[in-house]
């Protein structure tokens, strides 16, 4: 993983599990959090010296977790960090997307379709009005997506990038790769281009 839990976050993520569940058990943080019972019990037990959290109970069976004053000043000023760490890597992500998918409009494409509409497809969209290609649509193979408002889209099934007939086909998605491109070119054979997010800036290509 890119990113790596860091002692900072595993605290923000303990005073939230509390903040949400006063009355949830160690076990039950460690599961939200995904940290070990043991890993749980000596952040709470840090929290606590701090004075950030509050134990009530006399064992693991019936004991209950509060933030005091402090804790929720503590959880506010991570939750500040927290998000400026993301909005940060947020925006160099979109820079570096703008960056690499220049390169397609010099390769002449103006127009493009996004395949897959999940979190990459909101990245990569958002970097492309960084550049001077237009897209034309969103479509994807999930029947529960289809029909949902994308910015000013309308995400479309697959079927429809024989209507939309861009200058290429941007694959977002980064698993079923293989299985996403043999469904554009049963659709669409080799009369438009896909491009795939893991090749961008080499010069391979699938057409």
């Amino acid at each position: 993983m890119f990113l790596s839990p860091t002692k900072a976050f595993r605290r923000f993520s303990v005073l939230l599990a509390i903040y949400h569940s006063p009355e949830v058990s160690q076990q039950q943080i460690g599961k939200r959090t995904h940290l070990s019972s043991s890993m749980v019990n000596n952040y709470i037990k840090q929290l606590k010296k701090e004075g950030h959290v509050c134990v009530h109970g006399t064992n693991n069976r019936n004991q209950s977790y509060y933030l005091t004053a402090s804790g929720h000043r503590e959880l506010v000023e991570s939750l500040v960090q927290y998000s400026g760490e993301v909005i940060r890597l947020y925006a160099n992500a979109k820079q570096e997307f703008a960056k690499l998918l220049g390169g397609f409009y010099r390769e002449g494409i103006r127009t493009a379709v996004l395949f897959g509409a999940a979190e990459t497809a909101e990245v990569v969209y958002a970097a492309m009005k960084r550049t001077p290609i237009r897209v034309t649509g969103i479509v994807d193979s999930d029947p529960g997506k289809q029909g949902q408002a994308f910015d000013r889209h309308i995400i479309k099934p697959p079927s429809s990038l024989i209507h939309l007939s861009p200058d290429a086909v941007i694959v977002t998605s980064f698993g079923q790769q293989e299985e996403i491109c043999q469904t554009i070119k049963a659709l669409v054979g080799d009369s438009i281009p896909i491009k795939r997010l893991s090749m961008i800036g080499a010069e391979e290509e699938t057409n």
